[in-house]
């Protein structure tokens, strides 16, 4: 089948893309050329240096010191609190043998922390996750400031942390780099039986006994958490933009084909590196185009509306331009093609089952809707990453993954679910805010109710079980964004929400803080900028205000002459938990739209 050409929208908005960034990303390719020339090779490091570098490399010693093939450094997530990380564990020591095997040597460069927001979903902690990615991102950059390696794996999953490992890697872009992941747990307790409980809980009509031991019918073992949240739209983005062995994303842990892709990845950095013929430096690869993939991906998937905050933040590392006129935009000619849960019934092993990224790549390829032409860390080019891997015997192999094989789950772009992406920017007098259409159904896009504003999620659970919410109503949850508090997930309100919704209210949620790929079925307006804090117009909201949100006219407004009032006074940061020691990082963060990234504006990035 011959692929039709470029979508005319895709083409436009790459070409502004690369129009908005060209002295940006010129000044970013500058820097890495010059790096890639500063750091031709480790033997430039004094002898002292190098001592130190290989005193605990043990047999690659030798092979180290005189140089003999490339040195991967290993930046790893791993802890075994993470249940997507367990895996990683014994990782570097297979992927020193599997070097071996091809005449490289590997070394762990550094950790980074790998926070769950799981596990701090509606605690303080979660006040620290989106500014665990700059922490992330900071320890990557201290991790590969060795000047000791030709080629870089990238040990990541989950939500911040594979956002934070390629924002700092990509200030290594002279080096080559792959994602190595390690794969979705198994499929637990039936998703709409586990948001069943949930419900009943919140109703006090379940026990926590029970809802405990419905979670862990649904979180159970090693492995990505199965729902299609941010952790999963990070393999979807990674295989998008070339940057994993192709069909490496949801492969589960402890199978064959999973050790057999994590063995091509480490020969395939040995293949890559400055040294080789086919050196793929990172720079080259996260381009405009790849970018524009990604959030290709992201809208055709129905993928997590945090990526709304990475997407930007990711480019800018790479110095390019991309916001959410960009993703609006394209989320208008790339059609939904896969329902996975929160968005359908099955989860992210039985979208892999049904045809999973192989099948997603390749109708968008075959329709024109993703860019054929990137530069991938694979040697077949994107059109790789259409097909799907397997074993013949001991020998890794890819096919074609045929038609989908559930089509209540994946379809063809040319017959979707719906013919447009899966977000949507609605924008006002109340700011710019993202929603994301794909997990609500089309009656309940506009929602047009007197808000009740609040300031805590604590504070909607608390009205909720008073029965104060029972009516259409569009809750307002602010002083919820980077500045304020360090911009947590508002999961905790889901459940509240979602039973108004199903009592018959018209329900919708406003807020400057951020929901992720969890959401599910309510309408919500997330990510409000300009954050209440200092002054957004949030913060001049009234209990009571007529406010309209409208996905389908893209609409966030209120009839309330909110110009005419003085902002309500903004909480004290709450201490404890260390979330003193991020008022840094609150203090310098920029806007949601930017990537709400405190390191990145003290860069000037």
């Amino acid at each position: 089948m011959t692929s039709k050409p470029l979508n005319d929208t895709v083409h436009r908005v790459t070409r502004r893309v690369i129009e908005n960034s060209r002295q940006s990303r010129a000044d970013y390719l500058n820097l890495m050329d010059r790096e890639g020339e500063r750091q031709v090779n480790r033997g430039s490091l004094s002898c002292s240096n190098l001592a130190h570098a290989f005193a605990g490399a043990e047999e690659d010693q030798e092979a180290i010191r005189a140089a003999q093939g490339p040195n991967i450094g290993v930046v790893t997530a791993y802890n075994d609190m993470l249940s997507a990380h367990q895996p990683y564990y014994r990782y570097p020591e297979r992927m020193k043998i599997w070097a071996r095997e091809v005449g490289a040597t590997v070394q762990v460069a550094g950790g980074t922390p790998a926070m769950c927001d799981g596990v701090t979903q509606g605690e303080a902690g979660m006040e620290l996750s989106l500014f665990s990615r700059d922490t992330i991102a900071l320890s990557t950059a201290i991790a590969l400031s060795h000047a000791m390696y030709d080629g870089v794996a990238l040990l990541g999953i989950c939500d911040k942390i594979v956002p934070g490992l390629l924002m700092g890697a990509l200030r290594f872009g002279h080096l080559p780099a792959i994602f190595v992941p390690s794969g979705p747990m198994g499929t637990g307790i039936p998703n709409k039986e586990k948001q069943r409980v949930r419900q009943l809980y919140a109703e006090g009509k379940a026990s926590r006994d029970e809802l405990l031991a419905s979670e862990m019918g649904s979180y159970h073992s090693p492995g990505t958490c199965t729902f299609y949240g941010t952790a999963n739209s990070n393999q979807m983005m990674m295989e998008m933009m070339g940057l994993h062995v192709p069909g490496a994303a949801f492969v589960q842990p402890g199978a064959k084909l999973r050790q057999e892709l994590s063995r091509a990845a480490t020969h395939r950095l040995a293949a890559i590196g400055k040294a080789a013929e086919d050196f793929r430096p990172l720079a080259r690869v996260v381009d405009e185009k790849a970018i524009v993939n990604a959030a290709i991906g992201l809208l055709a998937t129905g993928g997590s509306t945090n990526h709304a905050i990475h997407i930007p933040a990711m480019a800018r590392a790479a110095g390019i331009k991309f916001d959410w006129n960009d993703l609006s935009e394209l989320s208008s000619a790339i059609p939904l093609v896969a329902r996975v849960y929160p968005n359908g019934s099955g989860d992210v092993n039985h979208f892999h089952e049904a045809g999973g990224m192989g099948f997603v790549i390749g109708t968008l390829l075959d329709e024109g809707l993703a860019h054929p032409d990137i530069l991938t860390v694979w040697d077949g080019g994107f059109a790789s990453y259409s097909k799907e891997p397997g074993m013949n015997g001991d020998t890794l192999t890819w096919r074609d993954p045929g038609p989908s094989g559930d089509p209540e789950m994946l379809r063809s772009a040319t017959a979707p679910f719906q013919p447009d992406g899966g977000m949507r920017l609605v924008e006002g007098n109340l700011g710019r805010a993202c929603f994301k259409s794909s997990a609500v159904e089309r009656e309940r896009w506009t929602v047009e109710a007197p808000c009740r504003v609040f300031e805590t999620q604590r504070e909607v659970n608390e009205a909720f079980k008073k029965g104060e919410l029972d009516r259409d109503v569009v809750v307002v949850v602010r002083f919820q964004g980077p500045r304020a508090n360090g911009m947590p997930e508002l999961h905790k309100l889901t459940p509240a929400l979602g039973v108004l919704q199903d009592r018959g209210y018209m329900v919708a949620l406003v807020t400057d803080g951020r929901m992720s790929g969890a959401s599910g079925k309510v309408p919500a307006a997330i990510h409000c900028t300009p954050e209440a804090l200092g002054g957004g117009p949030l913060s001049k909201l009234r209990d009571g205000d007529e406010v309209r949100v409208c996905a389908a006219t893209g609409q966030l407004s209120t009839d309330a002459d909110i110009d005419a009032r003085e902002p309500a006074p903004a909480p004290a940061p709450d201490q404890g938990m260390g979330r003193e020691l991020f008022a840094m990082f609150r203090n310098n963060a920029d806007s949601a739209e930017q990537g709400a990234s405190s390191m990145m504006a003290i860069a000037g990035l």
